[in-house]
């Protein structure tokens, strides 16, 4: 099997401090690689300092401010590997990054995208969080017919840039980075590359995300976010494959579910006429609200506890309850049956870790509870008679 060539492709704008760090992540490889340097058109020392590291840099220049997404194209134009690792000036990556990516990428010849976990650090390298695991072992994939379901769902997560490398040809097939996008524009980009393979996934730490104040991702607002983030989801909506079709819910449900998930993102942030503009009329959507409480559990990292995931969980399914019409309450087991049934979900999450003492601590006051075992051996039942065609298709590789 021929050899992969990967290109690192480094965009840039007046960051030169950081750029050093990203820089110097790129050359310390351990398997050799192109290392491309995209400058916008920097007005500070960039260029100088660029061209005394001589013939270890392949250099481009925009010959004026063109903006991150021509930024982008021009990079990958330039480079000539068969994939291309794109890098903020403000991230990094680990010293393995390629080489883990060069591995799993040949156990898959047909994928055309890879993602990885990312750890979000602070401007003094501190570790603030860590991207969640996406589906079982080390590495997977996910066939490319199932790849748009799985994002639409937000199931597969391919992330920012600086988890994410892709095939050139893939990548100039689909046309590159929009340039009328100064938000979302990677994410669009993954959208039409999936159209074009498989997509593999590594369950590992291999690149580093700068958080502060002046990231890209800081510099709009709540509503353009808003905005984008639907557009994006009725592209994702209309290349979801025909066999996925009768599953999906409504696209004003999805809509919706945007709307409440920036609605608390306005209300963390304290904006509070944002906040209310968001939930009316959306606030009225149950389907929504269940879109929502799956979205929030499923973005759990592994770092929280079992405990707080269980009382994540309880104060969902404790939202979700008051929810629920009365016409329904009838047929619906009592609450309390519902946070024992949580608990010994949490419980058997807790044996297989073998976590064996924590298990007995959390079951410990439902065990007695036949309501509880009984939800618990229905949600089993339905887990393994109605999986999901994404999660049916997830194979290990590695």
């Amino acid at each position: 099997m021929a050899q992969i060539k990967f290109s690192i492709a480094i965009t840039t704008y007046n960051r030169l401090s950081l750029l050093k760090r990203a820089i110097d992540s790129a050359l310390s490889q351990t398997v050799p690689c192109e290392v491309v340097v995209a400058d916008d058109c920097s007005s500070d020392e960039t260029e100088e300092y660029i061209r005394s590291l001589g013939s270890s840099i392949v250099y481009h220049r925009n010959q004026c401010n063109m903006g991150h997404a021509a930024t982008m194209n021009a990079a990958v134009n330039v480079a000539s590997g068969d994939w291309i690792k794109p890098v903020d000036d403000d991230d990094y990556l680990a010293p393995n990054c390629i080489e883990e990516m060069t591995r799993a990428l040949a156990l898959r010849p047909q994928a055309v995208i890879c993602s990885t976990q990312a750890a979000q650090v602070d401007i003094k390298q501190v570790e603030i969080s860590r991207s969640r695991k996406t589906g079982p072992g080390k590495v997977f994939y996910i066939p490319q017919e199932d790849i748009h379901y799985g994002m639409l769902m937000e199931m597969v997560p391919f992330g920012t840039p600086i988890q994410v490398a892709f095939s050139r040809d893939a990548f100039l097939k689909s046309g590159g980075w929009d340039t009328n996008l100064d938000v979302c524009d990677d994410i669009d980009s993954w959208i039409r590359i999936a159209q074009f393979g498989d997509a593999i996934f590594i369950n590992q730490c291999l690149a580093y995300r700068t958080i502060w104040l002046g990231g890209y991702n800081q510099k709009s607002t709540l509503e353009k976010r808003l905005d984008i983030n639907i557009l994006m989801k009725d592209k994702i909506y209309t290349l979801v494959s025909e066999k996925q079709r009768s599953i999906l819910p409504e696209r004003h449900v999805i809509h919706s579910y945007l709307k409440l998930h920036w609605a608390l993102v306005a209300l963390k942030q304290r904006k509070f006429f944002i906040l209310l503009k968001l939930c009316f009329p959306s606030g009225f959507s149950l389907l929504a609200w269940r879109l929502l409480g799956a979205a929030i559990l499923s973005r759990q990292t592994q770092y929280y506890s079992l405990q707080k995931r269980m009382y994540t969980n309880i104060w969902i399914m404790a939202k979700l309850y008051a929810m629920v019409g009365n016409e329904y309450r009838y047929s619906m087991p009592d609450f309390q049956n519902f946070r024992a049934y949580l608990r010994l979900r949490c419980s058997w999450t807790a044996c297989k870790q073998g976590k064996f003492i924590s298990a007995i601590k959390i079951a410990f006051p439902s065990v007695l509870s036949m309501p509880a075992w009984k939800l618990l051996a229905k949600s089993a039942l339905l887990a393994q008679q109605s999986k999901k065609p994404l999660v049916r298709k997830l194979v290990l590789i590695d």
